[in-house]
């Protein structure tokens, strides 16, 4: 794919998947397309299918003003934003609400694209409207989540993870898509340590100036000195302490069933969970329609809203784009950030 000519722009480029297109997707991406502080912060080139975004702005209410190519076709950014026509999916075919392969196969098209864009220097970020790991897994039955993915897809290795960020909190963790049952045997000194620096590293990139991290003990209370488990004073307080001395602010083991407590009152800008109920639960209680899952660790910033695809309001128009939109803005600010680095 030649998909976007290389052209110094104040605005980073920003290369959007179109997600599942029997959720809420199309929609959300004809959505981000119409807003003005979108579309003020970032060049917006869609990878997809004009007839599925079609049918999402006409869902939504929404008058596209874009520009069309297709795949092998340069484009300089300009005022309008592109859509890459992959003409890969009719949406006759889809049944609005029903996971399929059909589905999974144009999401994951539309990904891989949007990727190869970025690692080619041709876009500054990644972002995408909510895929649905059903049909994915329908389509690439190795598929196991978007990390993955995007490590075989870029073909490097480099310690990357998932964060969920709400209203200013941050939540990283150290196992993500596992099964509870392996997480304790999963739990190491250095996997705890690496994911602290990922976490101080990525929170850098993304403007905070000297980040605070609260670590999450695994057991009940942390703990409780030995009481119910060993794990936090025999491995993960070890890697906080490392991680002090590096000149980290990192904080813990403290109880799960309060961190989160003390991260919304201010106390910490970030909170590192041992697994994935840990911290997904309670940040969803915080705030479900405007949270925002970063990819971080890869050489660009990846973003996507923390919802998933919504087959139950699928094509009523009526999604929030909340969290979309802060989605696309953080992807916009890190990239801005790298790019204004680069040039000094």
């Amino acid at each position: 794919m030649n998909a976007v000519a290389s052209s110094h722009v104040a605005k980073p480029i920003i290369a959007l998947a179109i997600g599942d297109p029997a959720g809420v997707g199309p929609e959300l991406a004809a959505k981000l397309l119409a807003d003005p502080d979108v579309r003020a912060a970032a060049f917006l080139v869609v990878v997809g299918d004009r007839r599925v975004l079609a049918r999402g702005a006409a869902d939504s209410g929404v008058a596209l003003d874009i520009a069309v190519c297709g795949p092998d076709e340069a484009i300089v950014p300009g005022v309008r934003p592109v859509l890459i026509d992959l003409g890969h999916l009719d949406p006759a075919t889809i049944t609005r609400g029903l996971a399929a392969a059909a589905g999974g196969r144009f999401a994951l098209a539309n990904f891989s694209a949007c990727l190869k864009l970025a690692a080619a220097g041709k876009a500054q970020a990644v972002c995408f409207t909510p895929f649905n790991k059903a049909a994915m897994r329908l389509a690439h039955p190795s598929y196991d989540d978007e990390v993955g993915y995007t490590y075989e897809v870029l073909g490097i290795d480099c310690p990357a993870k998932e964060f969920n960020i709400l209203e200013g909190l941050w939540n990283a963790r150290v196992t993500s898509h596992v099964p509870l049952s392996q997480v304790a045997g999963l739990i190491t000194t250095e996997g705890v340590l690496t994911n602290i620096r990922l976490t101080h590293q990525t929170l850098r990139e993304a403007g905070f100036a000297a980040p605070r991290i609260a670590v999450a003990g695994l057991n009940p209370h942390a703990g409780d000195g030995g009481n119910f488990g060993h794990e936090d004073d025999a491995i993960i307080r070890p890697a906080v302490e490392q991680a002090g001395q590096e000149g980290i602010d990192a904080q813990g083991p403290f109880s799960s069933d309060t961190v989160f407590v003390r991260a919304t009152k201010g106390a910490f800008d970030a909170v590192l969970t041992m697994y994935h109920d840990q911290g997904q639960i309670a940040m969803k209680l915080i705030g479900f329609d405007s949270g925002v899952t970063l990819l971080g660790g890869f050489p660009f910033p990846i973003c996507t809203p923390s919802h998933g695809s919504a087959y139950d309001i699928a094509g009523k128009g009526i999604a929030n784009l909340g969290a979309s939109k802060a989605a696309v803005l953080l992807a916009a600010k890190m990239a801005r950030r790298t790019m204004d680095r680069a040039a000094t």
